[in-house]
């Protein structure tokens, strides 16, 4: 399944915080779990959000894997379906 993921740092963290979360992200990258497949990422311009194409088993996986970065980053989570024109693939 594909999900759209956006992601957005919370203004007020304190620098230890911000340290805490560049941990947890790096953790991430260093062993994105098996059975979920990073398909893109994308910045905002001003650096406001970032986005995130992810096929995972299911949206649990999903949740389970954002759970860790809750206390720093309000996330929005979409599944999703390729389409081209106005027809489903």
């Amino acid at each position: 399944m594909l999900f759209l993921l956006t992601n957005r740092t919370h203004k007020n963290l304190t620098p230890e915080q911000y340290g805490h979360l560049a941990t947890l992200a790096k953790q991430f990258y260093g062993a994105v779990p098996e059975g979920v497949t990073i398909r893109g990422e994308w910045a905002a311009v001003d650096q406001s959000c970032n986005y995130t194409l992810l096929e995972a088993p299911d949206i649990e996986t999903v949740q389970r894997m954002q759970a860790p970065f809750e206390p720093y980053v309000d996330m929005e989570i979409v599944p999703v379906v390729a389409f081209s024109g106005w027809t489903a693939s």
